[in-house]
C-alpha cells in the first residue's frame, strides 16, 4: 500500500492525541506507519510543516465567515470557535501558538477578525492589532487551560492551586477576559469616531 499524505497527517495527529506534542517526532511517526522516516519527507520537507499542516486541519472551518448580527457578537463567535478547535486535540493550543509564530499555517482566522473590525470602523493597522491581540490572547488562555488539564489528569494540581482554578469554570474565565477585550475593542472605536 503507497503511503499518502492523508495517512501521514492522520498517524502524526493520532500520535499528538495519544502522546501529546512532545513526543510526536518523525522516527516515532514513520515506526507507527510501518515506514521508512525517509517516507515521510516525500510528504512533508520537515517536521515544521508537518505540525503545520496538523494545524490546517486542527483550524479546519474556524475561519468560515460569523453567523451572528453585530461585530462585536461575530468576535465573541470567532474566539469561541477558535478555543473549541484549540481544545478538540491534546497539546492544539500550543501546536498552533508554535505554528503561528513560524508562519507555518494558512488559516485565515486572523483576517477574518480582522475584517469583522474595519467593517465596524477600525482603521486596517488597527484591526490586523486587534486581530492579532485576540489570536494571541485565545492562544495563550486556552494552552494555560490545556496545560491545566493534563496536569490535573496526573494529579499534578496541588489541593492549594487546585480551587484557585476551579471557579469559576474555564469557559467563564475565557468569556470574562474575551469580554474585556471586546470592550477594549469598543471603547477604542469609539475613540476613534470623536476624533
Amino acid at each position: 500500500m503507497q503511503l499518502r499524505r492523508a495517512d501521514v497527517l492522520d498517524g502524526a495527529i493520532s500520535i499528538l492525541d495519544e502522546y501529546g506534542l512532545g513526543d510526536l517526532t518523525m522516527r516515532r511517526l514513520a515506526t507507527s506507519l510501518h515506514v521508512q522516516p525517509g517516507a515521510l519527507y516525500w510528504h512533508f520537507p520537515n517536521k515544521q510543516t508537518l505540525l503545520g499542516a496538523i494545524a490546517d486541519h486542527l483550524l479546519t472551518d474556524v475561519d468560515a465567515p460569523p453567523t451572528r448580527a453585530g461585530w462585536d457578537e461575530q468576535v465573541r463567535e470567532l474566539a469561541h470557535r477558535l478555543r473549541d478547535a484549540l481544545l478538540s486535540r491534546r497539546d492544539g493550543a500550543e501546536l498552533v501558538a508554535a505554528t503561528y509564530a513560524s508562519r507555518l499555517t494558512t488559516n485565515r482566522v486572523r483576517e477574518r477578525i480582522a475584517a469583522v473590525c474595519i467593517r465596524a470602523g477600525s482603521s486596517r493597522s488597527d484591526a490586523e492589532l486587534t486581530a492579532d491581540t485576540l489570536l494571541y490572547y485565545v492562544l495563550g488562555q486556552t494552552v494555560d487551560e490545556q496545560s491545566r488539564m493534563q496536569m490535573d489528569s496526573v494529579g499534578a494540581l496541588t489541593e492549594e492551586a487546585s480551587p484557585l482554578f476551579e471557579s469559576p469554570d474555564s469557559t467563564s474565565r475565557f468569556d470574562f477576559g474575551l469580554g474585556l477585550f471586546i470592550d477594549g475593542v469598543r471603547h477604542n472605536l469609539g475613540a476613534s469616531a470623536r476624533l
